[in-house]
């Protein structure tokens, strides 16, 4: 059904001389005969433009509604948490904060004080309702005697040790805030015992990330939303100072940048096509054009790179592929690491001729399968705001549609990378490896040093792994401690998986260096491997499968995974 209507939406636009037409006046006859230029349809850039506009126009007529995102104002402060004033006072607990002595009454010291301003109400309030603790659970009340009109506590679980449950407590108070239509909120912690500093830099941190996700929704494409009034919160016992203003803004500015990538994913494929993801990326230029600078290689350009891999994937498309490239030099000072991101940018994925059918698929899904580009662009966004001295990084995506056409890829074909290197297309729906061959490619021939690349890539690291955990493939010991710090600083969640060259035995054609997938057994691994063959062997790589956390099948929305770890990482190799 699609394939009829393209072809009669394409036959309408080549009305007017679809082929080149020579006429010839027959000496025998007085008639004409038309003789057609037997091969493919060229056409000029403009009509190709124009194809892609009218194609974008026909879909649904859907245009994201510009939303301005609520902004909050956030501030550490030491003060008496029975005189602060505001709407909410949320505390978070852990199941011990919430033990009680032989008279019912709170022993932790916090729980204690307030309690004793409440007349004892919200010990009593606690035990009635059942509230233990426990991680996800909520009790707020509007009780007097406190300066703040309610006060909540959050449970935390049994401990309180890791930025899940410190972001958690922020999602939690974000959820408070929007039933109750507060405007002001403080959060502190009923227990703050083995935090040290940075500890407690990074908890508060965690609360405003956890706070600020917790309050966004995405209501672009949705006729009548809620707004929230969330306008102030204050971190009240974790410290104050000028490390600590810094470090909530800089969860702001990686909050900011979350948004922005959770906004990618979710756009619908006749919204965010190929060309306007390279034109995000240009903003993003615009936007911090005192560190950040934009190349968007056309496919012609491509073609001149001999880029066959990923072409071979775009060539089905009325939407023409766009090769994103930014760079980021900072403000001032020598560089002393430079390093890429690279992202798979499949806007949307059919699955070609081998298409995506049967329960399971997923097809209607695919949207997400540039979720490597939105962790790597919101990365961008995020080091354009934040600056860091001493490190270069480039930011590349090779962004197309896998679609189903006459001028498409086919099963069987060879494709040649730019590295000269020729692939066997046994499947065309995976196609994601064959646009980040060249990619890696073109990363290396930056004079790069270390490439982390990102993709939706395989459905085996999802059996592997499940949902919530990306999986980590790398040569490099030294690379995955760098990414893993990163990661624990992020409370995102990762897994090394093995390399195991003997698997590289199914990746081999009769007619072609290789074949771009292997048997069912080892399907992420197998697909790692094919990515390592266009990786130079001086460069240290890592490749992340994030086809699991990629999206949330609870709220249906997307995550934002990868871009605060990338962030701590790119840091982490700052001066």
């Amino acid at each position: 059904m699609v394939a009829t209507v393209a072809a009669s939406r394409a036959i309408s636009l080549f009305t007017s001389s679809p082929f080149p037409v020579f006429i010839t006046k027959l000496r025998s006859a007085p008639s004409l005969r038309f003789s057609f230029a037997v091969g493919p349809i060229s056409l000029s850039s403009r009509r190709a433009r124009f194809m892609a506009t009218l194609a974008q126009a026909a879909l649904g007529l859907t245009q994201p509604s510009a939303v301005d995102h609520p902004k909050i104002s956030f501030e550490a402060k030491l003060i008496d948490v029975t005189e602060w004033k505001g709407d909410i006072l949320a505390v978070g607990v852990t199941e011990k904060d919430l033990t009680k002595d032989e008279n019912s009454k709170f022993q932790n010291s916090i729980l204690k004080k307030l309690d004793a301003h409440l007349g004892g109400l919200l010990a009593e309030a606690s035990s009635e309702e059942d509230f233990t603790g426990k991680t996800g659970q909520s009790l707020v009340l509007r009780l007097p005697g406190l300066g703040s009109k309610r006060v909540g506590l959050i449970g935390l679980g049994k401990s309180a040790s890791s930025i899940a449950a410190f972001r958690g407590l922020g999602e939690g108070v974000a959820a408070a805030a929007k039933t109750a239509q507060a405007h002001s909120v403080a959060i502190l912690l009923a227990s703050e015992e083995g935090l040290a500093a940075v500890s407690k830099l990074n908890t508060a941190s965690a609360i405003v990330s956890g706070t600020v996700l917790g309050i966004y929704e995405d209501i672009r494409y949705k006729s009548e939303s809620k707004k929230p009034v969330l306008k102030s919160v204050d971190i009240l016992g974790l410290g104050t100072g000028p490390e600590f203003e810094k470090k909530l803004k800089y969860a702001e500015h990686v909050s900011s940048a979350i948004i922005f990538g959770k906004e990618l994913v979710n756009s619908p494929a006749n919204v965010l096509t190929p060309a306007a993801l390279a034109a995000e990326a240009s903003k993003i230029a615009s936007l911090y054009s005192d560190v950040i600078s934009a190349n968007i290689l056309t496919a012609e350009q491509c073609k001149e790179l001999k880029m066959g891999s990923y072409l071979g994937v775009a060539a089905a498309s009325a939407n023409p592929p766009h090769f994103i490239h930014l760079c980021y030099k900072p403000p001032g000072g020598a560089v002393k690491a430079k390093l890429a991101l690279v992202g798979k940018g499949l806007t949307f994925d059919s699955g070609g001729y081998n298409i995506k059918t049967g329960p399971g698929c997923s097809i209607e899904l695919m949207k997400f399968d540039m979720g490597g580009s939105a962790a790597v662009l919101g990365a961008a966004k995020a080091i354009g705001q934040i600056k860091p001295q001493g490190v270069e990084v480039h930011f590349i995506v090779a962004a197309c549609e896998n679609m189903i056409s006459g001028t498409g890829m086919r099963p069987g074909d060879i494709v040649t990378a730019s590295n000269g290197k020729t692939i066997e297309v046994n499947n065309t729906d995976a196609e994601g490896r064959l646009t980040l061959a060249d990619a890696l490619v073109y990363a290396c021939n930056q004079g790069v040093e270390k490439i982390v690349d990102l993709a939706t890539l395989t459905g085996a690291c999802v059996i592997a792994l499940g949902p919530s955990i990306a999986g980590v493939f790398t040569p490099s010991d030294d690379l995955a401690k760098e990414v893993f710090e990163a990661s624990d600083i992020s409370g995102e969640k990762f897994w090394r998986m093995p390399l195991e060259e003997s698997y590289w035995e199914s990746m081999k054609s009769g007619v072609a260096d290789m074949v771009n997938t292997g048997g069912r057994p080892g399907g992420s691994i197998t697909a790692a491997l094919f990515l390592k063959q266009f990786v130079d062997e001086k460069v240290q790589w890592m490749h992340i499968d994030m086809a699991g956390p990629v999206w949330n099948d609870k709220k249906r929305a997307a995550t934002g995974f990868g871009i605060s770890t990338l962030v701590e990482w790119v840091l982490k190799n700052s001066s």
